[in-house]
């Protein structure tokens, strides 16, 4: 049986061959050597067997996403990546389970350069908590609260198949998706993509204001920038860039779950008018699609639209965490 030590030295500890980590796992705590001059970002994120995802899971598609939603959360400030921390709970060290949940997350973690550097583990119900550290220039980090009246509005990637994908477990859909375009939605789900890269970009370049990643739902995580901005917004719902199988889908649908869906994991951020060509150039680079989907008001409130500028009586919310 593997003792709590035994598990961490043979999946998750591995040779040290990042340079930002003084000192890594084997102590009490990690040593960061901070670059002089920048802030650190931090973020933390749970997972929660039968509330974040099915019991069963995949374990390397769980070792991607758990990693993943925490990056898109750097990506959001604008932050780069340092290094991470893992708290896992298990049932039961299993060995099939935990060799395939590290490969997942050590996959990730090395496509972003960062290794693991501390953490802990013991016996419970499923339950992943990873912590990520980035690092971004004083003033440049792209907050929540600064959009500005006449800021475009902009969506990275396409929304809603990840929101499809859970309708099609749950069998929820009037028409049941085919095999093939249940696993085309489905790996929006399980194997988000951060958009780290274009986080950076918008922050270091000054081209965008405030942003945030879409986890809840745009509808309630566009509200939080709106709140925190003291702002409102106009937004197209027509125009919002629908994932591959949702567009295929009616139009009811295409709107609700890309409107307010969740588990997308792309960027909803603000730039000036005059930024268009800038933010086309940055996303270009990156090789990561945007869209302009609305503009920051000074009148508070929430207002949809349909793509002739019609208003929309949607009742649609975000994901909530206890009442949903």
């Amino acid at each position: 049986m593997l003792s709590e030590f035994d598990l961490i030295k043979e999946y998750f500890q591995r040779p040290h061959h990042a340079t930002r980590a003084a000192l890594g796992i084997g102590d009490d705590c990690a040593l960061i050597a901070p670059t002089p001059g920048m802030q650190t970002a931090i973020s933390s994120d749970m997972l929660v067997e039968g509330r974040h995802f099915f019991a069963g899971e995949d374990a390397r598609r769980l070792g991607h996403k758990s990693l993943a939603v925490n990056l898109s959360d750097l990506a959001a400030m604008g932050a780069r990546p340092v290094g991470f921390t893992l708290a896992l709970a298990l049932p039961a060290a299993d060995r099939a389970w935990l060799h395939g949940f590290a490969q997942g997350l050590f996959a990730l973690a090395d496509a972003f350069n960062i290794e693991l550097i501390g953490g802990d583990t013991t016996k419970g119900p499923l339950n992943i908590c990873i912590t990520v550290f980035g690092e971004v220039a004083p003033g440049r980090a792209l907050r929540r609260g600064a959009a500005r009246p006449g800021d475009d509005i902009w969506i990275s990637g396409t929304l809603g198949d990840a929101r499809l994908a859970l309708a099609g477990y749950r069998g929820e859909l009037a028409q049941p998706l085919d095999d093939a375009s249940q696993r085309g939605a489905a790996a929006r789900l399980h194997t988000p993509v951060p958009r780290v890269e274009l986080g950076v970009l918008l922050a270091e370049q000054g081209i965008a204001h405030a942003a945030i990643d879409i986890s809840d739902g745009l509808i309630g995580d566009l509200g939080h920038i709106l709140t925190l901005s003291g702002a409102g917004a106009t937004l197209d719902v027509d125009a919002l860039p629908a994932g591959d199988v949702l567009a295929t889908r009616d139009t009811a649908l295409r709107r609700a779950y890309s409107a307010a869906g969740g588990d997308d994991y792309e960027l909803c951020f603000t730039a000036p008018a005059s930024a268009r060509a800038a933010v086309l150039a940055a996303a270009a680079s990156v090789a990561t699609p945007v869209t302009r989907v609305g503009i920051i008001e000074a009148q508070a409130g929430l207002r949809l639209v349909d793509a002739a500028g019609a208003p929309l009586d949607l009742r649609l919310a975000g994901f909530d965490h206890f009442t949903s």
